[in-house]
């Protein structure tokens, strides 16, 4: 059977070495953050891989995602914190979804589906602490915390947990960091004042968990070092590995003459007779158009330059005079782990002045996702 033309390959049993070192950084249990695909990776088969490794349980932005994974026979808990004016509590409440709640109105509304339907929901207090994005502010707080408290009295709801999401965990000596830990301890304890069982309390996200063990509290919160990618590159890696590598298949290999244009608007122009190659890769499948003429790729251990601009569906690659060695239907690695020194999502968003979580999310749904190794498969 042919391979496919453009795969991200996921390597399992490096997500659950992550979950590993993340458990030991941290010294407390983890709910993995498995958002918006598992960033690009696979929602389902990460899920049952960190589950299995040790993870306790899930987190997700939307309550379709979560309502997936029940859909696919994961039973973790799991929870779901960004939801609109739409959002069905009902089926999450129906599915067993831990619902964060932002606001007063998402609380009402909550409440009234579980009413509705008989069954109590359970609730996640989403503090904003310092962020200013979404979250329950200060000057609300006290306020939708007697809700809660009356709420979880009456039935209709359980309060589980509190969380926080913090604005500078990559720069961890900031002080903001210690005082929005500050605030999300004290909202958990009016909560507890105001007679709702003792809540959890999760804040630390990767950057925080792999460098500030003093914020873990009941619960950390990782994602993209799920993933292998370093949240604080001027630190280190901390041991993460990588898990996704991208790689397409080699479709043309052609020759050209010295002064021809290559891709649209010939922003390259051969200075001497060579050989390209075609990959069938480009912008509808994550690979930034902003790379054009600054990306390499590695074929058969051999690093080559993309030339011209990135397009939709393809990019050109210059082999040279000799052509590199390169054949059609050879495999070109994209983007990996960097150990075969090959390129890594981290070059690629350094290039074009972003970060690797936007790189390996972006991965289009074009693009084959094979896994090798872990349960989830």
């Amino acid at each position: 059977m042919s391979s496919p033309a453009l795969t991200a390959t996921i390597d399992l049993d490096a997500i659950a070495h992550n979950v590993g070192v993340l458990r030991a950084a941290s010294g407390t249990d983890i709910l993995a953050v498995v958002k918006a695909d598992a960033y690009g990776h696979g929602a389902v088969p990460v899920a049952r891989t960190v589950i299995a490794a040790g993870a306790t349980e899930l987190g997700v932005a939307h309550i379709s995602e979560a309502l997936a994974l029940r859909a696919a026979g994961v039973d973790a808990h799991v929870t779901s914190w960004l939801h609109t004016t739409g959002s069905d509590f009902a089926a999450a409440i129906a599915a067993g979804i831990d619902i964060a709640v932002s606001s007063q109105r998402q609380l009402d509304a909550v409440i009234a589906a579980a009413r509705v339907m008989g069954s109590p929901a359970t609730v996640t207090a989403k503090i904003d602490s310092g962020l200013n994005r979404s979250g329950i502010g200060e000057e609300t707080w006290d306020d939708v915390a007697v809700s809660l408290a009356k709420a979880d009295a009456e039935g209709s709801i359980r309060v589980r947990a509190v969380m926080s999401h913090l604005a500078r965990g990559d720069e961890p000596d900031h002080p903001l960091n210690s005082a929005q830990a500050e605030r999300t301890d004290a909202a958990a304890a009016l909560l507890t004042r105001l007679g709702v069982a003792t809540p959890l309390i999760h804040l630390a996200n990767s950057p925080a968990v792999l460098t500030r063990p003093d914020l873990a509290r009941d619960l950390v919160r990782p994602g993209i070092a799920l993933y292998g990618r370093t949240p604080v590159p001027a630190i280190g890696d901390f041991g993460l590995i990588p898990a996704m590598t991208l790689t397409a298949e080699v479709a043309l290999v052609k020759r050209i003459a010295a002064g021809q244009g290559v891709s649209y608007n010939h922003t390259w122009t051969a200075p001497v007779d060579t050989t390209i190659a075609v990959l069938p890769a480009g912008y509808a499948d994550g690979v930034p158009r902003a790379l054009s003429g600054r990306l390499q790729v590695l074929i058969n251990d051999r690093l080559f330059d993309g030339v011209g601009r990135v397009c939709m569906d393809q990019l050109v690659v210059d082999l040279g005079p000799d052509g590199g060695g390169v054949a059609e239907g050879d495999r070109a690695e994209l983007f990996g782990t960097g150990a075969a020194g090959g390129p890594t999502a981290r070059d690629w968003a350094e290039a074009v002045d972003t970060i690797d979580y936007e790189i390996v999310s972006g991965v289009g749904g074009r693009v084959v996702r094979q896994y090798v190794g872990g349960v989830g498969g």
